[in-house]
Order: C-alpha cells, then sequence, then structure tokens
C-alpha cells in the first residue's frame, strides 16, 4: 500500500506539471498582444495577483518558513520568472494610464512583501510561527488570485462573448486548482486547501461560462480584396472589400 507521504508527493509532482502549464496557458494571449502592439481589452489583474501569490508561497516553501516544501518551493519559483515576463510584455504594449497603475501596484507588493519577509523573520522564531502567518497570508492572496478573473467573467457575461476568457487558461485553472486540493487533502494543510479549493470552483464556473457564451461568440472575420467587374463603360477601376467569416 502506498503511504500517505508517497502518495502526496506523486500528487505534488503533478500539481507542478498542472501549474507549469497554468503558467504557460497564457502564451497565445501575449503572442497575440505582441504582435497587435496592443493589449486591447485583455485585463492585467490576473497577472498582477498570480506574481503576488507565487511571491508569498515562494516564500511559505523556503526552509526557514516551512521545511520539507520542495515541490511548493520549485513551482512557485518557476512561476515568478514567468509571470514577471508577462507583466513586462503588459507593461510595454498598455496604455499610459493602465501601465502607471500597474507599476503603482507593482511597487505596493515589493514593499508589502518587503515587509512581510522582515516581519516574519524578526518577529517569528519557529516553523509553526512562521508558517502560519505566510500560510494565512497565501490563503488571502491565493484567493484573490484565483477570483481574479471575476473581472473577465463579468465582461463575458455583459457581452455573451469568450472572446477574452481564453479556454485553456480556464480549463488548467480548473485542473490546478482540483490537483492541489488534493496533495493538501492527503496530509492535510489547510493554507494549501482553502485558496485551491476555491481555484477548483471559480475554474469550474470559467468552463461552465465558456460552454454557455461559446456559440454567442462573434466570429472574426478577415477582409479579402476582389476586383470589381468592369463594363465596357467604365472609366476606373477599384477594388471592393468583402468579409469571410472563418
Amino acid at each position: 500500500m502506498v503511504s500517505a507521504d508517497v502518495a502526496r508527493n506523486i500528487v505534488g509532482i503533478i500539481g507542478n506539471v498542472i501549474s507549469f502549464g497554468l503558467f504557460l496557458s497564457p502564451v497565445p494571449t501575449f503572442w497575440r498582444i505582441c504582435k497587435a502592439k496592443n493589449v486591447e481589452e485583455f485585463k492585467p489583474d490576473p497577472y498582477l495577483a498570480t506574481l503576488m501569490n507565487c511571491l508569498l508561497w515562494f516564500f511559505y516553501g523556503l526552509p526557514i518558513v516551512h521545511p520539507n516544501s520542495t515541490l511548493v518551493l520549485t513551482i512557485n519559483g518557476i512561476g515568478l520568472v514567468i509571470e514577471g515576463a508577462y507583466i513586462i510584455i503588459f507593461i510595454i504594449y498598455a496604455a499610459k494610464n493602465t501601465r502607471w497603475k500597474m507599476l503603482g501596484v507593482l511597487a505596493i507588493q515589493a514593499a508589502f512583501m518587503a515587509a512581510v519577509v522582515a516581519g516574519v523573520l524578526v518577529g517569528a522564531h519557529t516553523h509553526e510561527k512562521r508558517s502560519m502567518i505566510v500560510g494565512i497570508l497565501c490563503v488571502i492572496f491565493g484567493s484573490i488570485m484565483y477570483a481574479s478573473p471575476l473581472t473577465i467573467m463579468g465582461k463575458v457575461i455583459r457581452t455573451k462573448s469568450v472572446e477574452y476568457m481564453p479556454f485553456f487558461l480556464s480549463l488548467v485553472n480548473f485542473l490546478n486548482g482540483l490537483c492541489w486540493t488534493g496533495y493538501a487533502l492527503i496530509k492535510f494543510d489547510i493554507y494549501i486547501t482553502i485558496p485551491n479549493a476555491l481555484g477548483t470552483i471559480f475554474g469550474l464556473i470559467q468552463l461552465i461560462l465558456y460552454g454557455y457564451y461559446y456559440r454567442s461568440t462573434p466570429k472574426k472575420g478577415k477582409n479579402v480584396e476582389l476586383p470589381t467587374v468592369l463594363t465596357k463603360n467604365a472609366v476606373t477601376s477599384g477594388n471592393v472589400s468583402v468579409t469571410i467569416e472563418k
């Protein structure tokens, strides 16, 4: 029979793979942004929230806070690098007011994180106390990260369009929450359970919305230039543009 520790490690490895997929899932979105040189109507909220979440979980996974949390530490370290790259791209192509708002949020996050690290290391002298303080913060910001797509879900409902809520991101978000909830329940860790259980619920809601509004999403067309038909009385020629649905 597989021990709880072995089972937890197996689920944790699967969770790392899924989380890596979650971090990479916005790549098509950012490829589109780079090609258009415009963030269009995409929101930076999920990426800012995920960056803060990764910072806190990375700190939580350090041996000085919560020993034997290598799987938590590695995946959130990778997440920090990837989310940082997304945010840099977003800042480059965002409108000026959005850019300044993002820089303001990043400054607040950096100051908050510095205060947390200093407060925990100076004020808490046992792993239990450090794990509890950082764990509570992880619950709060993990819940915010999973709830951040609510702004997009509201847009989907208002516009009856899923154009700005990528399916793959919603699917991996759901699977990620489900896997890490299982990981936390095998050897109960309330700090991992709460935000990931919420992530499972929010991910499922996104998938339901995607299925419901997919058909009502306007299909993008492309313009094709066709020559005009010339008559014997015509003295000029030109082009007409028709739209062909994909």
